[in-house]
């Protein structure tokens, strides 16, 4: 292999699914199918959230920043691996390639932090009902939204640029269906294993210390649950928890899967499976998740589409 400047880098070369081309025309059409529900999904809950103004309260807000999040976390790899699987020459530009990697590690941070946020939120509502509204103040739910916006963004800037600024060698094959840090440090020139133990380093910090404070804000929660005295008190506090735990271990369990295994035979074919679960599927499942699940929701939708009728009328 050849070392260049990665200055001079025109194009990756996606490998993804090239080596099982069978796969490739239903793969298409399930990610197509993925996608426009993930979309579909996704915008209902947030204007949902924004027009209901029943809807107007902290867990809703937290859950519009989600679906938002979801949003732009599929849209910044799906349209281009479509492309990648209906065409035969299957490149994405550098350009194209840096814009993937930045989005991804940021909008997957933002997703742990949130995800912890929303645990406190719940925490707050079960354990402390009678000052929920008085902690939960408009102001320190934006403050905690642009915080976890923030620390993701900020990661992806860091991991970004010490992944970038390693020299690469020909030929430019990126053996995954995206531009990821694991896949890219294939491609060095030089010894990555300082690159590796940051990236660990980051995977533990955003993975196992959020999940450890969501695990903890739950012990809590079902400790101040299993003193309701009513069942239907019960049902409605786990009712309100249920959605929340599902998405959790949904994205924390293939993320940590994902990052926090050690290398095997089969971490190559592992590695894509879990991304597509970790950015395809989980995104998806997510609205799905909480309209099924959540009353207040489903009762909101109906709203809406009796006033867009009403309107048409």
């Amino acid at each position: 292999m050849n070392r260049v400047n990665e200055s001079i880098i025109q194009d990756f070369i996606l490998l993804g699914f090239s080596d099982r081309p069978r796969l490739e025309f239903p793969l298409f059409v399930v990610f197509l199918i993925s996608y426009i529900v993930t979309i579909f999904g996704n915008l209902t809950i947030i204007l949902v959230s924004c027009l209901d103004s029943k809807l107007h309260t902290p867990m809703y807000f937290f859950l519009t920043n989600l679906s938002l999040l979801d949003l732009c976390y599929t849209t910044c790899t799906v349209p281009q691996m479509l492309v990648n699987l209906h065409s035969i020459r299957k490149v994405i530009s550098y350009g194209g390639c840096v814009a993937q990697l930045f989005m991804f590690l940021a909008l997957g941070a933002t997703e742990c932090v949130l995800l912890a946020v929303m645990s406190f939120d719940r925490f707050v509502a079960i354990c402390r009902p009678l000052h929920y509204s008085v902690i939960m103040h408009r102001r320190l739910c934006l403050q905690l939204a642009a915080a976890c916006w923030s620390i993701g963004f900020g990661n992806s800037v860091w991991l970004s640029t010490l992944t970038l600024q390693l020299p690469l060698c020909g030929p430019y094959e990126v053996d995954h269906f995206l531009c990821e840090v694991p896949a890219l440090l294939k491609l060095s020139c030089v010894d990555t294993t300082e690159n590796e133990a940051e990236l660990f380093f980051v995977s533990v910090l955003f993975h196992l210390i959020p999940l450890t404070l969501i695990l903890i804000s739950y012990a809590f929660i079902a400790h101040a649950v299993w003193r309701i005295q009513s069942a239907e008190g019960r049902q409605k506090a786990f009712g309100t928890c249920g959605s929340h735990l599902i998405v959790v271990s949904l994205f924390y369990g293939t993320a940590i899967s994902m990052y926090l295994q050690p290398p095997s035979p089969n971490s190559k074919d592992r590695g894509k499976m879990v991304s597509l679960f970790y950015g395809i599927i989980a995104p998806m499942l997510n609205p799905l998740i909480y309209t099924l699940r959540n009353k207040e929701v489903k009762e909101a939708f109906k709203r809406l589409v009796a006033r867009v009728f009403l309107i048409k009328k």
